[in-house]
């Protein structure tokens, strides 16, 4: 992450702030770390910056009075540009989120801060410490709260002030009792964790752990399945759209902490099939099901009464002794209030082992589910090794996103008549990299079937803009994925039927082989 700095005080001028300035390296590098962040914010952190504006005590009161409506003037003000709550994203931030900087890289801006250089001088006097060490201070106590620390609350409170000493800690400017406090931390830590493995070690397949199974995600058609895998994995594995169907294959998501590994499968939403490969995706849901330790059956909030759909599946359920946790999703639109109705209804139709209220979006109540799946699980030897988010490839993530944006940006158009095959998928290592994922590039060609000449032209476009869209959009989401600049040249070919060819179904992943 990049801290940006802008200077408005001619009382304070850049040339004079030269020790200060020496420390914002060291605190972007500080708090970058899971000591301060959720491992979904880490991985944003390479396009990320702050701005932070040193400014005088007119500007700052000016504009506490503009955005906070009192006429005041404060030491530091933050303006967060994100949901976070603790180091963690309430709402993980969309493609739409993200700036293209002049040079044409993503950046993503984590928001900005405002120093008041005259208060932080009168403050250093009277609390008889180095004017450095107060600026740096609220540079760190404004940069927490950009990361949704908060001191409104005690409980709030008490954390923030643990971060601050532990940025101030790392920077070599905190007080003899500060240093104390955090000595007192972390041997405190040290007694708890005597034994266990350290959360960085490689921990390999095979490990015992006193959580391990397979969780079968089930539900109708764009009830979330999706949303919330990716939530829980931290990053884009499965594909999101408004249009049901969207997922076709199994895609396992793998959720890992020291004790426990538990392997989420993203099953196709089930429906009607109208062809043979609408048929293989509710086999594999099915079978998905069958074979998993736990269920968990996805409703979404907004109905009160199940489906069809729902109910098919919990007579599946029923059908082999299932052990299956409810999870209602669309709190944050529909209001808990609102879902108990819905979770009496289902309830006289199983009896689940628990009924979780979520947000898959928002990832509100994912925490809770997770400890509820986790307690279901025994324990056992791990199946991947813990580095493993996903068994599908960066080939097939890939194809995935490029068929994202076919969907998001076709609209009803060409609603499921596509297929993406990537057909070469070649890395350039980075001649100074450290490892074997350090590459300066990665060409990517992939073809677009579709099942008629119109939609072929609907895909191009009028002079090539719609594939241009669709192609800008898919190359900017594969180089987040991928850490690396990313050549993406898409052809378009009509393959009528393919839906009921076998030969492209396989090539495609779409088949009914038995899965491993």
């Amino acid at each position: 992450m990049i801290i940006k700095t802008v200077f408005s005080d001619e009382k304070h001028p850049e040339e004079s702030l030269g020790s200060v300035l020496g420390y914002i390296p060291g605190l972007s590098e500080a708090v970058c770390s899971e000591e301060f962040l959720s491992p979904q914010v880490l991985r944003t952190m390479k396009e990320a910056y702050v701005t932070l504006s040193f400014v005088t005590p007119e500007e700052i009161k000016e504009v506490n009075s503009e955005q906070r409506g009192f006429d005041k003037e404060t030491d530091c003000l933050s303006f967060p540009m994100f949901d976070i709550k603790d180091g963690s994203f309430l709402e993980i931030p969309s493609a739409g989120d993200y700036e293209t900087d002049e040079d044409g890289n993503e950046a993503l801006c984590y928001g900005d801060i405002l120093i008041n250089l005259s208060a932080a001088e009168t403050q250093s006097e009277q609390y008889g410490h180095s004017f450095e060490r107060e600026v740096v201070f609220l540079a760190a106590h404004s940069l927490l709260h950009l990361f949704g620390y908060d001191h409104i609350e005690k409980k709030d409170e008490k954390l923030m002030i643990t971060k601050q000493k532990r940025l101030m800690a790392a920077l070599g400017l905190a007080f003899d009792d500060e240093l104390e406090d955090v000595y007192e931390m972390d041997d405190h830590a040290d007694e708890k964790s005597s034994g266990a493995k350290e959360e960085d070690d490689f921990i390999p397949a095979g490990t015992p752990c006193a959580h391990c199974g397979t969780v079968a995600l089930l539900g109708r058609p764009n009830v979330g399945k999706s949303t919330l895998l990716n939530c829980i994995a931290g990053m884009k594995i499965a594909i999101v759209s408004h249009k049901p169907q969207t997922t076709r294959t199994n895609i396992r998501s793998i959720y890992n902490t020291e004790d426990t590994q538990i392997i989420f499968t993203d099953t196709p939403g089930v429906h009607k099939p109208g062809t043979k490969m609408g048929g293989f995706m509710v086999e594999r849901s099915f079978r998905s099901a069958i074979a998993a330790d736990v269920v968990l059956l996805i409703a979404d909030g907004r109905f009160k009464e199940p489906g069809s759909v729902e109910k098919r599946l919990i007579a599946l359920c029923r059908e082999n002794k299932k052990r299956v946790v409810l999870a209602i999703n669309r709190e944050d639109e529909v209001g808990r209030n609102a879902l108990l109705p819905i979770t009496a209804n289902y309830s006289q139709l199983y009896d689940f082992e628990d009924v979780v209220p979520i947000s898959a979006k928002t990832g509100r109540g994912v925490d809770t589910l997770l400890k509820v799946l986790t307690g279901l699980l025994p324990e056992g030897p791990r199946l991947y090794d813990g580095e493993y988010l996903t068994d599908q490839t960066e080939r097939e993530i890939a194809g995935e996103m490029i068929r994202e944006q076919i969907l998001h940006y076709t609209d009803q158009e060409i609603p499921h008549g596509t297929a993406v095959i990537v057909t070469e998928f070649k890395e350039t290592a980075d001649e100074d990299g450290q490892d074997e994922y350090d590459r300066s590039i990665v060409v990517i060609k992939a073809d677009i079937l579709c099942l008629r000449k119109t939609h072929k032209g609907i895909l191009i476009g009028e002079d090539g803009k719609m594939i241009k869209r669709i192609g800008t959009a898919a190359r900017k989401n594969i180089e987040r994925m991928l850490g690396c600049k990313v050549y993406l040249d898409l052809y378009v070919k009509v393959r009528e039927d393919w839906q009921n060819n076998d030969a492209i179904l396989k090539e495609t992943g779409l088949s009914d082989t038995e899965e491993d």
